[in-house]
């Protein structure tokens, strides 16, 4: 049987210029990207637990800490593009030490570690308002060129 594989694989677009307010997945959970403290391959993502985070057992849900990490080092990563590249998360590894409960702030830091000509890896923390770390994160990133459209 053959069958027939897609003659294209989807790719990322070039995020907008102000892609730190634009929409995106992390504001819709209600965190935000800190523009001063993204810059230069770092990442800032801040916000406050609401009861929409909380799982069962009314702590925070490991998808909120997975979201918000991957979003600070996607954005150090994002950070340090030229104008002709895109990038995408290719791995991700994050590690829970701490749960987060209702109306505590979240702090997560991105840094790139080391970014090649096409893969970026970075580290993220997450803390807590009084700098307690509630996680850990490293993970990869894809980079890729992309045509510059004629004028």
């Amino acid at each position: 049987m053959n069958e027939e594989r897609p003659t294209m694989e989807p790719r990322p677009m070039r995020p907008p210029e102000e892609w730190a307010a634009a929409h995106g997945f992390h504001n819709s959970i209600g965190f935000e990207v800190v523009r001063e403290g993204t810059k230069n391959g770092r990442c800032l993502v801040r916000g406050k637990i609401e009861p929409r985070h909380l799982n069962i057992n009314n702590v925070v849900h490991g998808g909120v800490y997975a979201t918000i990490l991957d979003t600070c080092m996607g954005g150090a990563v994002v950070s340090t593009l030229h104008v002709n590249e895109v990038t995408a998360t290719t791995s991700l590894y994050v590690e829970f030490i701490r749960s987060a409960r209702l109306g505590q702030v979240l702090s997560a830091e991105g840094v790139v570690a080391r970014r090649g000509h096409h893969v970026a890896f970075c580290d993220g923390t997450l803390t807590d308002e009084k700098g307690t770390l509630m996680g850990n994160a490293r993970g990869t990133w894809y980079i890729w060129e992309v045509p510059q459209k004629k004028a």
